[in-house]
């Protein structure tokens, strides 16, 4: 169940209260692919830096090591040892975008797998089936995600069909939920909104899947080649015809500018693989812009990598230290990084709330992006 506690503007604060533990929103998910944050970084870990959320791939843990595996292992959160809300995607944007030789067909998608090239077909219900045996706090409904480049023929073939997808994910999660041996009974799921940069289209779908009484709705197929401006363009257009009295979730954005625009117009979820893969190659982020680790002038630097931080790697290590991890190739490096960037994002999203639970977003908002804006013209970088 979804609560609204506030608005300011567009901006919702908010509570989504799940099997798995009370969701405070706006909120960042840390993207674990195949059940595991990538940099070495532990579900413990993830505890300390003030994560709420994990999200994990459909279609990468069916590939390996198979979701009946994690069924019989209890299921994700057991899997893993990590106790708080998990979302798992439908695996739709990896077909669509890993795999080789797939066909679209009405039932579904036929397709090869990127890892051992195995005959692989995915649908509706067997999406659902796959995130049934993960047994995720939410799972997200089988879609299409179309180029945002694609013709407007396509586009509109693509979301009727994916609505018509959805239906059948609907049905097929209420008969999974009924059954016995279901380890999660009560699992969730989030509709996808999907148009490309067409906004009638998107309007449109958003309209249609309104009224289907989901638990949630993203909005898919941004941050895939269009323009910012596109992109906070769409949401303006869209976000307004989903239910504000439901989460609304951003997928795959995005920067810390993305996600204070986003939040700006009614974004409640979002989850982005960049603070984990910036910081695996010594991009950080600060306060100040971002720093890269693995530039000359840091060699000598004993200073954290911010000031003031609270992460496991500014509470202890300098930036000289792990430059030099990094430059030795140390796994210890990406990891400290990792935390630091993760960490980095849970705490904007704290402060994000607390400005919404003051009336002081806008405000926040332009001191934030002031802030990272100065540091990067000086050259923080």
């Amino acid at each position: 169940m979804y609560k609204l506690l506030k608005q300011e503007g567009r901006a919702k604060r908010g509570e989504f209260h799940t099997v798995h533990g009370v969701i405070q929103t706006p909120v960042f998910m840390n993207v674990g692919t195949a059940a595991a944050i990538k940099g070495a970084v532990s579900t413990e870990d993830l505890e300390q830096i003030k994560t709420q959320v994990e999200l994990s791939n459909t279609y990468h843990l069916h590939v390996r090591p198979g979701d009946e595996v994690v069924k019989k292992m209890g299921g994700l959160h057991k899997f893993m040892s990590w106790n708080k809300p998990i979302l798992t995607d439908s695996g739709g944007f990896q077909v669509f975008s890993l795999a080789s030789l797939r066909k679209i067909k009405e039932e579904g998608v036929y397709f090869h797998s990127h890892v051992d090239g195995r005959k692989i077909f995915m649908g509706p219900e067997e999406s659902m089936r796959i995130q049934s045996n993960l047994a995720s706090t939410i799972a997200m409904a089988f879609d299409e995600c179309p180029s945002s480049r694609a013709d407007r023929t396509y586009v509109q073939n693509s979301v009727d069909r994916t609505t018509r997808w959805l239906e059948r994910c609907k049905k097929e999660m209420q008969r999974l939920n009924g059954l016995d041996d279901t380890i999660n009974k009560n699992q969730l799921l989030f509709a996808i909104n999907q148009g490309a940069v067409f906004d009638d289209i998107r309007i449109g779908h958003a309209k249609q899947i309104a009224e289907m009484e989901l638990d949630g709705y993203a909005i898919g197929g941004l941050a895939v080649g269009e323009s910012h401006e596109e992109m906070y363009h769409i949401l303006e257009e869209t976000v307004p015809h989903l239910p504000v009295d439901k989460p609304t979730y951003l997928m795959g954005v995005g920067t810390p500018a993305n996600i204070l625009e986003g939040v700006e117009r009614g974004v409640d979820f979002f989850d982005c693989v960049y603070p984990t893969r910036n910081g695996r190659h010594g991009h950080l982020y600060t306060n100040q812009g971002k720093i890269n680790l693995f530039n000359a002038k840091y060699e000598l630097d004993d200073r954290p990598i911010e000031e003031g931080c609270g992460c496991p790697a500014c509470r202890r290590y300098s930036r000289g230290y792990i430059r030099h991890l990094l430059k030795a190739k140390e796994m210890l490096g990406m990891r400290l990084c990792v935390l630091h960037n993760l960490y980095f994002y849970n705490t904007m999203m704290e402060e994000i709330r607390d400005a919404l639970d003051a009336g002081d977003f806008a405000g926040y908002k332009k001191r934030k992006l002031d802030g990272m804006n100065a540091g990067a013209a000086s050259g923080c970088s």
